[in-house]
């Protein structure tokens, strides 16, 4: 079943990639530059997980962004994942304490984006027949 995942990033490189890990296993993203619209999305659309960069431009970053998702009753059940950079020990903790679900380093390894998709959201269906010859 195909999920919808929110990308809260404002490198366009790390999200052209990811956005391609994320269609490859069957799902569609939904795109945020900066915390404001990363608000407004989650807010406005259905999401199934949440990719977060910590540093961010603008009046909210990751961090802030992912208490307020966890403070709001329509919101605080999607998993938060972090995807940083800048992912220090003291990073990794105040994550966890807000209620992150996860934290991954950039740049992250394909295998383990896909990890944390399929954990989360459950690995997509294989399809019956082959469309390839045998």
């Amino acid at each position: 079943m195909k999920k919808r995942i929110l990308y809260v990033e404002d490198n366009l490189n790390n999200m052209l990639l990811v956005k391609r890990i994320i269609q490859s296993e069957g799902h569609t993203m939904l795109e945020a530059v900066d915390g404001e619209t990363g608000w407004t999305v989650a807010k406005r659309e259905e999401i199934d997980l949440i990719l977060m960069d910590l540093h961010l431009p603008g009046q909210i970053d990751g961090f802030d962004l992912t208490r307020r998702i966890k403070a709001d009753s329509q919101l605080n059940h999607i998993p938060v994942i972090v995807l940083t950079a800048h992912g220090d020990a003291a990073a990794q903790r105040e994550a966890e304490a807000i209620g992150c679900e996860g934290f991954l380093h950039k740049p992250a390894d394909i295998r383990q984006i896909q990890a944390v998709l399929r954990q989360f959201l459950g690995a997509p269906a294989l399809p019956l027949f082959s469309a390839r010859p045998f």
